[in-house]
């Protein structure tokens, strides 16, 4: 009877375990298709620069106007599905997902791809916040949670890298509006998927939704980064243009976080930011999503407008940096117990950081090999700091708190994307105008080099244009500006990535493992594997409901994501 008994506990954890993961697998399926489009676009730049002649600062929009969206409507969106249900307003956000994915495919002007690219941001935004949070609640065990966490990381990852390859496919073989379209397809699998698979889950009743507060900080994100692209583009400190959206954000955000101390039942509970730990952590998953995503669009860029690669290929030649990812996400859960958190976050910057002062070497003409190491490096390097940057925070996090952390956790990782390509694009923009000042002085009309000026995209335009030899060195001039550009725009990236290497120090320095999970700490601070308890702890069963009944609460009942 015994031995029965035991072989029931057994199938049914078994069942639970493989529920679990068949969740894990839907949560990445929809964390691709929000990562994917983020860079999906990047190759086809020059196409839609080509086709709706956008000013420089509308490109930039259209670029990231989906993360910048996507990142200001976490908190509200997240809180929202506590309230009436977290898989109701991702079913949603599926909708709108397709939706504004199709109207981007047809956009004929830059303001209706800009609207269109905002509005997948919304979408974006409800798919989001039930990854993490649903990932935290199924996964209490840190070591099974850490395992799941390589795997969303390096989703995460492949689906940014992978969007320069899937876009520069269509592209070629297409046109540009084509990057959107396949949103549809992978919205139709994912939504009935999500339906049939994902339980419906609420937060606890702990007051009413701060509508007000939800706002506030997404006008004050919005406002922010919208001086400092202006700042980026040449506007000086005191420029109203710069100075007053600017000014302006910082206030709403300090309103904002006085809002959340005052209030009973806050949106996020800012005092997890006094814990050192968390708030570097969350520092670092900013900082590297900033070189991620800016670093890739520059790259792109370079690849195909200095380089001459077609889009297929400059896809391809990213490819290195997926597999690294990957990689990295694999062997991260095993990294992270033998280095700890500090020294895994650490040395995953100064290792980025390394890979970009390597591409600094770049110039006007092709080097494979160079760039492939360099991708590697990048790839490896950046997974490895998002992954232990992530695990920590969610697990410096008090249970209680779990929800709040992984609002802020999503928030940063998607504010992180939108701020990279709007300072980094706009350094490389500050950095690139100037060297086209010497036009004028050697015949170029001063219309056209003002044109080159935005874009060099718009620069070879305007070169074919005015052809014979002043088009000629209009090219060559505005191929050698862009490359100068681009090499401040690394050296300043490597310095934000030393700098997250120093933050990194504030962090633990071993991984704090339950008894039942044995960990090894790092350093010289080695003990043997804590010995488990006599009793074996029940694993947590998940099972997927007929009736989709609101689950009960967990944590704090804010879980966001």
């Amino acid at each position: 009877m015994s031995g029965t008994t035991t072989a029931g506990v057994r199938l049914r954890r078994a069942a639970a375990d493989a529920n679990r993961w068949v969740v894990l697998v839907v949560l990445c399926l929809s964390l691709l298709v929000v990562a994917l489009d983020a860079t999906v676009l990047h190759v086809a730049v020059p196409a839609v620069t080509e086709d709706l002649r956008p000013s420089g600062t509308a490109l930039l929009w259209i670029v990231d106007s989906y993360p910048l969206v996507c990142a200001s409507l976490l908190i509200l969106f997240g809180t929202l599905g506590d309230r009436i249900g977290r898989r109701r307003v991702l079913l949603l956000g599926y909708a709108i997902f397709a939706i504004a994915s199709a109207l981007a495919a047809t956009a004929d002007t830059p303001g209706v791809l800009i609207a269109a690219r905002a509005l997948l941001g919304v979408g974006g935004a409800m798919i989001m916040p039930a990854t993490l949070s649903i990932l935290r609640q199924v996964f209490p065990d840190r070591r099974e949670r850490a395992l799941a966490i390589g795997v969303w990381t390096a989703v995460a990852a492949v689906g940014a890298a992978t969007g320069p390859v899937v876009g520069g496919f269509l592209v070629e073989h297409f046109w540009w509006g084509s990057v959107f379209l396949i949103n549809i397809p992978l919205m139709a699998v994912i939504l009935p998927l999500g339906r049939w698979l994902l339980p419906e889950s609420r937060g606890g009743a702990d007051g009413p939704w701060d509508v007000l507060g939800a706002l506030t900080a997404a006008a004050g994100v919005l406002g922010v980064v919208l001086g400092v692209k202006r700042l980026g583009g040449g506007a000086s400190l005191l420029d109203p243009v710069a100075l007053g959206p600017l000014a302006l954000g910082l206030a709403l955000l300090i309103v904002f976080v006085r809002r959340q101390k005052r209030r009973t039942h806050p949106l996020i509970d800012i005092t997890m930011f006094a814990r050192p730990a968390f708030s570097t952590a969350v520092g670092c998953i900013v900082l590297a999503m900033l070189a991620l995503v800016g670093l890739q669009l520059i790259a792109v860029q370079y690849l195909q407008l200095v380089l001459g690669l077609s889009p297929l290929e400059t896809g391809l030649r990213l490819l290195p940096l997926t597999f690294a990812a990957m990689a990295a996400g694999a062997t991260g859960s095993y990294t992270l117990r033998r280095l700890g958190p500090r020294r895994m976050v650490g040395w995953g910057f100064v290792l980025t950081a390394s890979s970009v002062l390597l591409l600094t070497s770049m110039g006007h003409h092709d080097r494979p090999a160079l760039l492939t190491c360099a991708f590697v490096l990048l790839g490896f390097g950046l997974q490895t700091t998002l992954f232990g940057a992530y695990e920590s925070m969610l697990s410096d996090a008090p249970p209680e708190r779990a929800g709040g952390a992984a609002a802020i956790g999503e928030t940063s990782y998607q504010l992180g994307a939108g701020l990279g390509i709007a300072l980094l694009g706009s350094v490389m923009n500050a950095a690139y105008a100037p060297g086209l000042a010497s036009l004028r002085e050697k015949g170029v009309p001063a219309r056209a080099g003002a044109e080159a000026s935005h874009s060099l995209g718009e620069a070879y335009q305007v070169a074919a244009q005015l052809g014979g030899p002043m088009g000629e060195l209009l090219r060559s001039t505005a191929r050698h500006a862009f490359v100068g550009g681009l090499h401040i725009t690394l050296f300043v990236s490597a310095g934000l990535l030393l700098l997250g290497a120093l933050a990194a120090l504030r962090l633990p320095k071993a991984m704090d493992c339950p008894p039942k999970e044995p960990c090894l700490r790092a350093g010289a601070d080695a003990v043997r594997p804590v010995a488990p308890a006599v009793q074996e702890r029940p694993a947590p069963r998940l099972t997927l409901p007929a009736r989709r009944e609101p689950a009960e609460a967990a944590g704090s009942g804010r879980a966001a994501h």
